[in-house]
């Protein structure tokens, strides 16, 4: 949180200082009234990415544009956002910063990711894209809540199969898979299952959410993947199955390069039909195949201590780039519709009738490159 001191030193932009690190604070100069475009980070508890991104932008030194932390209050429905570019970390877990950026999206601000289609997308969902664009995705299925969400009864839930057909769900899935909710990240209510009983006890234990459950990888690779501007893949050798601190694998084996040359064309495939701007995809590869196992996570983790110095400092520097090509175009009003929000997947639904209209389909933004 700020600290609340403010200063005008001789010379220099007024600033707010941010305690960003147990230790020290970052001071993030206000351009505000000095007719340049401002970058600013949202952000919550995370220490380290935040004040490194806004320290390597300005140290660029890019005329017109300066970087800083956010700094907002009630927002007026009458006042657009001062910032040309919002690099959003943390407003999945705050109604309010998502309702803010939404109000400043529609007047002009690119918000890195985009809060409308970020608010809409689910797990499910990504999976059913996944399979719909060719990649290899595990058996899933979508479970009915174990309670009944807040103000809702037994009479509200008479579509519903009863009982439910638990026969096929094992025929499907299997006994050995993953429970997960639907829309969650952190590994948070995630659940290893290894039988039927094991299954029901994750079940019950589950309260309103609405879960997964997912057939099981028996991977000997897994990567993880930043994808940022839906361009640039950096994959990272990963085992979920560590210590968090311990999970990005120093010095990895040498892998076959064409296993490498199809997690990093997935990644990018399935980032530019979710039009996210910063992602991290992660594959679980099985007798050679890469599956598609987790990749709704547009706020991913950036640490320096769990992700390690050198995949840091790409994920800093990418974003870097990333956020000021974004502030020289700004302002940028979003087309809103869905179909703009998924225009690789509608992209891939469309049949090319001319080898001339396929090429232009594939230069416009968000279109799966072929």
């Amino acid at each position: 949180m700020p600290t609340g001191r403010r200063g005008s030193p001789d010379n220099e932009l007024p600033y707010t200082e941010w305690n960003t690190s147990p230790g020290g604070t970052c001071k993030c100069r206000l351009a505000e009234g000095y007719g340049v475009k401002k970058i600013g980070v949202l952000f919550g508890m995370e220490n380290s990415f935040p004040g490194a991104l806004v320290e390597h932008i300005n140290a660029r030194n890019v005329e017109g544009v300066h970087a800083e932390f956010v700094e907002t209050g009630a927002v007026h429905l009458d006042k657009p956002s001062a910032y040309s570019v919002i690099v959003d970390r943390i407003s999945h877990d705050i109604p309010f910063y998502r309702a803010y950026l939404k109000h400043a999206a529609l007047n002009g601000t690119v918000i890195i990711n985009n809060p409308f289609w970020w608010s809409a997308d689910d797990k499910f969902f990504n999976y059913s894209l996944a399979a719909k664009l060719g990649v290899a995705v595990p058996a899933t299925v979508i479970l009915p809540h174990k309670t009944h969400p807040e103000g809702t009864t037994d009479r509200s839930m008479r579509n519903l199969e009863y009982p439910l057909n638990w026969d096929s769900v094992f025929a499907y899935v299997g006994e050995h898979g993953f429970m997960k909710p639907i829309d969650g990240g952190g590994w948070r209510d995630v659940h290893h299952i290894k039988n039927r009983a094991e299954f029901f006890r994750a079940y019950d234990q589950s309260r309103d959410l609405c879960m997964l459950y997912q057939k099981a990888v028996e991977f000997n690779e897994y990567f993880r993947c930043y994808v940022v501007g839906q361009k640039k893949v950096h994959i990272m050798p990963y085992d979920p199955r560590k210590p968090h601190h311990e999970r990005y694998i120093q010095n990895p084996p040498a892998y076959d390069k064409k296993l490498l040359k199809r997690v990093e064309q997935d990644a990018l495939k399935l980032c530019q039909a979710l039009g996210y701007d910063l992602n991290t995809v992660e594959f679980a590869v099985e007798d050679g195949i890469p599956y598609a196992i987790d990749f709704m996570n547009p706020a991913p983790d950036a640490d320096l201590h769990s992700v390690g110095q050198a995949n840091f400092d790409w994920v800093v520097r990418e974003v870097a780039d990333l956020a000021l090509a974004k502030a020289k175009t700004a302002p940028h009003v979003p087309e809103l519709r869905w179909a703009a929000f998924l225009g690789g997947a509608v992209a891939a639904k469309k049949p090319a009738k001319k080898s001339a209209k396929k090429k232009s389909a594939a230069k416009k933004p968000g279109a799966v490159a072929e």
